[in-house]
């Protein structure tokens, strides 16, 4: 049975130099009141791994640690919502890696699955490919790259609705990157619309042995 604990919880879980995955798409389907608590709490030099460098126009969400200072690395599929991504990085304030998004889904996936990575021809010819020192692999005439899997200290992710036994259902596109990271983390926080006793099994995404935490992201 995952434990309910608050957003002030989930955040004093991370310590200074940890990775941590983060769920959503442009902070939809993202735990954004525990990414306020943590900005808050004043944690650093973190490693991010997140689709996007979130939306700075919402009032909580992961930009809060991009604009504090609190992520020294950074990978993510798309930077361009966020345009203090691409000044930190320009300016060597943060480390940032660019990803393909199906790559990164996968290296994700190989993290969580025990899978020793994953062979693509994503990104051959390109900054993300041999220029930065990704192996490639000829098999059957045809080449591919090669990209390392992904694991975080601890994923934060987000569920519509998630039971006492950690159950998680989803609305609507709200899972995206919150189902694969949920299985590639040695500590998983899901913060949920709405907390219930129990969702029907024909209804689970993600199964209730994957998470340890639950935070209710509608408390106030």
């Amino acid at each position: 049975m995952a434990k309910q604990i608050s957003a002030q919880e989930a955040a004093a879980l991370v310590k200074d130099g940890m990775t941590i995955m983060v769920g959503g798409f442009l902070s939809v389907g993202g735990p954004n009141e525990v990414m306020h608590a943590i900005a808050e709490s004043g944690v650093k030099d973190l490693t991010l791994i997140c689709n996007d460098g979130g939306q700075p126009k919402l009032e909580h969400g992961v930009h809060e640690l991009i604009h504090n200072g609190q992520i020294k690395k950074m990978y993510a599929t798309h930077i361009g919502i966020n345009p203090e991504v691409g000044q930190k990085m320009n300016d060597g304030s943060m480390e940032v890696i660019l990803v393909p998004q199906g790559s990164m889904a996968e290296k994700i996936r190989s993290g969580g699955y025990g899978l020793g990575g994953v062979l693509t021809p994503t990104g051959l010819g390109t900054p993300v490919g041999e220029e930065a020192g990704k192996p490639v692999y000829e098999i059957n005439g045809k080449e591919y790259l090669f990209e390392e899997p992904l694991r975080a200290d601890i994923a934060f992710c987000y569920g519509t609705q998630v039971d006492k036994f950690g159950n998680v259902r989803f609305h609507g596109t709200t899972r995206n990157f919150n189902v694969v990271m949920a299985t590639a983390a040695d500590t998983v926080v899901m913060q949920a619309d709405e907390i219930v006793d129990m969702i029907d099994p024909d209804d689970v995404v993600v199964q209730g042995i994957l998470v340890d935490y639950v935070v209710d992201g509608g408390a106030k």
